[in-house]
């Protein structure tokens, strides 16, 4: 037999999604490069390893026992790689973290130098809305999360790295008042809103419930940039954070419209589950943010805290 490690890697992220199309997504190729990767695998076995009924794809029962027998190989190959890291005194292995949506343009000036330093370690970094993000943390799936409000059901620790403001935005189009507008003015606008599950939407709904706001029209859509789109576009006005529209404030085609009771703060942070046993790679991460966040703040986000 002559299978290579990137064959084995394929095809037990098939038998885990039990779909080329999903293992190619998790794996970040395409779906004739898997396809051609497990049909290589194949031609090594007299019995077949998968089977498609319908238009479904199953495991056989021997593919199953294959399945065991690679994990075991690349976990060797890993440990192999580990040791010969940790003889060198260089970091290996997995760093996972959950980030929502925003946290997108927050979490990448944290990690870059540690990745540099470190090129033994493999970034996992999902990208989603709070409450994956949370359901994640709660099943100890990832090693931390970065989130802008802290779930208060969860037993948690927590470092805060940088305040978090929300504006209510418009496009170049709109009128900035001389004055604050009053909580009232937000009910006669079209506001647009992002989903269910959005840390976003949930302070954006608790400021209108708590000021007992009337709307005229709801929009909602599910992504940070697809709100942004919108209110470029004159549909209708939201309130973001700070943090994603530094270029379209900048470039002045959108504008933060003085509302009274705004901007909304919170704090990004980085989350953990209380009396988690991190692994080196995750305390080594943990260990460079306590010593550099100021640091980068005032490297990367100079431009943010000049905003009140």
């Amino acid at each position: 037999m002559n299978f290579t490690l990137s064959q084995l890697q394929v095809f037990l992220k098939v038998v885990e999604t039990q779909s080329v199309t999903k293992a190619s997504e998790a794996l970040h190729l395409t779906q004739p490069a898997v396809s051609i990767q497990l049909r290589k695998f194949q031609e090594q076995f007299d019995i077949p390893l998968t089977e498609v009924v319908g238009r479904k794809l199953y495991i056989t029962d021997f593919g199953r026992e294959i399945a065991v027998a690679a994990e075991q190989i690349l976990e060797q190959v890993n440990a192999i790689t580990y040791k010969t890291h940790a003889f060198k005194g260089q970091l290996f292995g997995s760093l996972r973290i959950s980030v929502v949506s925003t946290g997108k343009y927050v979490m990448p000036y944290f990690l870059s130098d540690f990745i540099n330093k470190n090129p033994g370690v493999e970034l996992q970094m999902d990208v989603t809305n709070k409450l994956k993000v949370v359901e994640s943390l709660q099943a100890n799936e990832i090693d931390f999360a970065l989130v802008s409000i802290l779930p208060d059901h969860l037993n948690i620790e927590y470092i805060d790295l940088l305040q978090n403001k929300l504006y209510l935005v418009g496009n170049a189009e709109q009128q900035v008042p001389e004055q604050p507008l009053n909580a009232e003015d937000l009910g006669k606008m079209p506001l647009i809103f992002r989903e269910h599950g959005s840390g976003t939407r949930q302070t954006m709904e608790r400021f209108i419930e708590v000021n007992r706001i009337p709307l005229t029209k709801k929009i909602e859509l599910t992504s940070n940039e697809a709100v942004k789109q919108s209110i470029l576009a004159g549909i209708g006005n939201s309130v973001m954070p700070l943090i994603g529209i530094r270029n379209e404030i900048l470039k002045g085609e959108l504008n933060i419209i003085p509302m009274r009771g705004l901007p909304f703060r919170s704090n990004w942070s980085l989350v953990w589950l209380k009396g988690k046993r991190h692994g080196p790679v995750a305390q080594a991460f943990m260990e460079h943010i306590r010593a550099k966040k100021d640091e980068i703040v005032s490297k990367h986000f100079s431009w943010y805290e000049k905003f009140a």
